[in-house]
């Protein structure tokens, strides 16, 4: 008999598509208004995420009292009064998946926003989901190539990995995300693109960038603007990985940018704060860090048998004066695989993007590099760091030997290498030829005004005349002496014409 039970119950919830069934119509009353978030009294057996109506606009539950509930309204301009009746839903939120989002538009909640068609799918996933058990992952052994030579040669990010992008205003944190973004054309990864809290403008800046330089019909952009509510907001990156999860269950990869998890946390303290929980370190509430640890652990390499895809998270986190020991950014660090810090000071030199190799770091993606671009990028990042050190005793005016002396040379040859415009990503073979030819010197001899002119030449000859070798760099394949030998032969070629004649030509600058 309580077989039968269990299997009857069973069976309502499947025919539910996985909602609670509400037996009988519950109700509540408007008690407080507070902004957008309201306390009611009833409901008493109404759950947390679930939602509710109030006159027509939908509140999320967001906290439960002894004795009241509080809801935050999902509409900015909604009429929540004292005295309103609230009546349950019996759902969770949940949003909208599958091919029919690749190139629009939406809210958080699935609504276009681009002025096109209704978007209607066959099936809907909460917002809310639960984190892939350890059994349910691959190990990370694919690299998600950015375009960007800084990042892929020395903080390489691998398939499933999370990786944090943070510095202050202006740093360029977005720049690199679309580059990421752009880098993706052709390659058959999803993008995402969750715009939290930012300006209109900014946001549109974004999606022309991408619809300019990338694929945007493989892409989908998930904007909640600063206007919208904070409910919203707080919901923007979970609805924004659901619809993540739907493509990697199918056996894809995605790349998936959170911009910014600073507006999402203040957004989360601007609703906690309102909801009367009790305020903690820098008025953020206690459950701060859990809010940001659930999202993010659903980025992952799935196991074939469960679906074999993945989801690389990108998030982005503002920081104050270069700050990364403040709350919300030790928070992140201590989450993600990884962190790429972008300078102010690097970015007023002009070194752009203006990374700092010293604090960045990524802890997985080396494990997916691909073997000739391994091998190439060797011990590159230890040698920058070294550099820059060295620099730092060369202004004293110290008289320096020449194996010091030519370290300078190549530190700064380096320096220049890894400065690269905007929507220009280089392909893993293009900077394999690049890494190759610095290490064998063939940058030296060329003054760092010309390091630009110089590098770009190199990657026309690359795609020209190395087609072969740099298909064999990116189908995983290692290089043989042959191989090496035609591209430092090609790149001489290349670099020959940029090569400064005088003995003050390997001086390095002051």
């Amino acid at each position: 008999m309580f077989k039968k039970t269990i299997s009857k119950a069973a069976a309502a919830i499947a025919k539910s598509n996985g909602r609670p069934r509400v037996r009988r119509i519950e109700s509540g009353v408007v008690e407080e208004v507070s902004g957008a978030v309201a306390r009611l009294s009833g409901l008493s057996n109404v759950g947390l995420g679930e939602l509710v109506d109030a006159g027509g606009t939908s509140a999320l539950v967001m906290r439960l009292g002894s004795d009241w509930v509080g809801v935050a309204a999902m509409d900015a301009s909604s009429n929540l009064a004292s005295g309103m009746v609230v009546r349950r839903t019996g759902s969770v939120a949940s949003v909208p998946v599958g091919e029919q989002l690749l190139g629009r538009i939406v809210s958080p909640l699935g609504e276009p926003l681009d002025g096109g068609r209704k978007i209607i799918t066959k099936k809907r996933l909460p917002i809310e989901r639960e984190v892939p058990p350890i059994i349910n992952r691959a190990a990370i052994d694919t690299p998600m190539q950015t375009g960007i030579l800084a990042v892929d040669s020395m903080l390489p990010i691998g398939r499933g990995q999370r990786e944090l992008i943070l510095g202050d205003r202006q740093t360029g944190k977005t720049a690199l995300a679309i580059d990421s973004i752009i880098a993706q054309k052709n390659t058959g990864v999803v993008c995402i693109y969750c715009a939290i809290g930012g300006q209109t403008d900014s946001v549109a800046k974004a999606i022309s960038a991408i619809k300019e330089h990338g694929n945007f019909d493989n892409c989908i952009v998930v904007s909640a603007s600063g206007e919208s509510s904070p409910a919203l907001l707080y919901i923007a990156p979970y609805a924004a990985t659901s619809m993540a999860e739907y493509f990697a269950e199918q056996g894809r990869d995605v790349l998936i940018v959170y911009d910014t998890l600073s507006a999402h946390a203040t957004a989360y303290r601007q609703l906690s704060l309102l909801l009367k929980r009790p305020p903690g370190r820098e008025a953020y509430p206690g459950d701060i860090f859990y809010i940001h640890s659930r999202l993010l652990e659903r980025s992952a390499k799935l196991a074939k048998k469960f679906g074999g895809g993945s989801i690389t998270a990108l998030p982005i986190c503002e920081t104050f004066a270069e700050n990364i020991a403040a709350y919300i950014p030790t928070n992140l660090i201590s989450i993600t695989d990884g962190q790429i810090f972008l300078s102010n000071q690097l970015f007023q030199k002009g070194i752009i993007p203006a990374i700092n190799i010293g604090v960045s770091v990524s802890r997985v993606g080396g494990r997916a590099q691909l073997p000739a671009y391994k091998s190439a990028a060797g011990e590159m990042k230890i040698q920058y760091s070294q550099f820059e050190e060295l620099e730092v005793f060369s202004k004293f005016g110290t008289t320096l030997d020449e194996s010091t002396k030519a370290q300078l040379i190549r530190g700064e040859r380096t320096r220049e290498i890894l400065k690269q415009p905007q929507f220009l990503p280089l392909s893993a073979g293009e900077q394999t030829a690049i890494t190759l030819a610095l290490n064998a010197g063939l940058f030296d001899k060329v003054p760092p005004a010309k390091m630009a002119a110089a590098k770009s030449t190199l990657v026309l000859k690359a795609k020209r005349e190395m087609r072969k070798v740099l298909g064999k760099i990116e189908s995983g394949r290692e290089l043989d002496t042959k191989d090496l030998k035609e591209i430092l032969r090609l790149s001489r070629e290349a670099l020959t014409k940029f090569s400064a004649k005088g003995k003050n030509a390997d001086a390095p600058a002051t």
